[in-house]
């Protein structure tokens, strides 16, 4: 029994190949820097359908935020193989697990727009990790958390049209002080920051969103994607829901700095789902 796993910082994407039977399960995200592993072996026995499961399983092909140093790995497989006493472990970082769903054996840009942001290269065989993923306080430019930041403070700086504020004090009722608690003394600010990106998708087509949208894409593409020199060359791929969610402005940029968008999709679980079992067959077939 094989299992992949795609993990954000908020969710976790499994696929289960079974007996020839495809099995998909949702958990919280999996990241090892604000999970332990202990913390991870917990947050899996809370699944009913795991725990049914945990002894059977043979492999376990982890892809996740946060999961980029031989540290960060060892947290993740140390959670995973208390949990799977049987299973074979691998852990690699999410931009890998994105690269193998867009590009395949192909070459190309990956970048992923979900809560956080990162980009890479992969050549068809390996990713060549860059100078980026700096996180939601130093980088994270076009990201769920960077675009809810912009948000909040357009509405507590009075800078957001009257109609617009109206619509976010009914959707939020937040004010100063709960949001200075919940970004300075509470945990996981940056998944506070980004839900208030959510208040863009109900309102996307409004010019003030769209300026919002345009300059935040823009953003990413002059501190990130211009960093490769072969960007205008190569297909430039996009994984993640900001990306999907808002793929007719990432578009639009695009094509004003001349960029080839090969694939956007919301979740590459299962095109990574795909590819592995593909590279895994031998494996699969005993």
């Amino acid at each position: 029994m094989i299992i992949v796993a795609d993990s954000g910082s908020s969710k976790t994407d499994w696929m289960i190949n079974s007996h020839n039977e495809i099995l998909k399960i949702n958990t919280p995200g999996i990241n090892p820097y604000f999970l332990n592993a202990q913390e991870i072996t917990k947050l899996l026995t809370k699944n009913k359908a795991f725990v049914e499961i945990a002894e059977a399983v043979t492999e376990v092909y982890f892809f996740g935020a946060g999961s980029s140093s031989p540290d960060k790995h060892e947290v993740v497989s140390n959670g995973l193989s208390a949990f799977f006493p049987n299973a074979f472990i691998s852990v690699d970082h999410d931009l890998i697990g994105s690269a193998y769903a867009t590009c395949g054996d192909e070459e190309g840009i990956t970048c992923i727009l979900g809560t956080g942001s990162n980009i890479s290269y992969y050549d068809g065989e390996q990713v060549h990790n860059g100078k980026h993923g700096l996180g939601y306080i130093l980088g994270d430019e076009g990201s769920g958390t960077y675009f809810g930041k912009k948000i909040l403070l357009a509405y507590l700086y009075h800078q957001m049209p009257e109609d617009l504020a109206t619509a976010f004090h009914q959707t939020y009722e937040v004010n100063k002080n709960e949001v200075i608690e919940n970004t300075y003394q509470k945990n996981l600010p940056n998944f506070y920051l980004a839900n208030f990106s959510r208040f863009m998708l109900a309102h996307k087509e409004h010019p003030f969103i769209q300026e919002i949208l345009y300059q935040g894409f823009q953003e990413f593409f002059e501190s990130n994607i211009k960093d490769y020199k072969m960007y205008k060359t190569v297909p430039v791929n996009f994984v993640g829901s900001i990306a999907s969610f808002y793929q007719d402005v990432l578009r639009k940029v695009c094509e004003q700095n001349q960029v080839r968008v090969g694939k956007i999709i919301q979740k590459p679980i299962e095109s990574l789902f795909e590819y592995i079992l593909k590279r895994e067959g031998a494996l699969i077939a005993e």
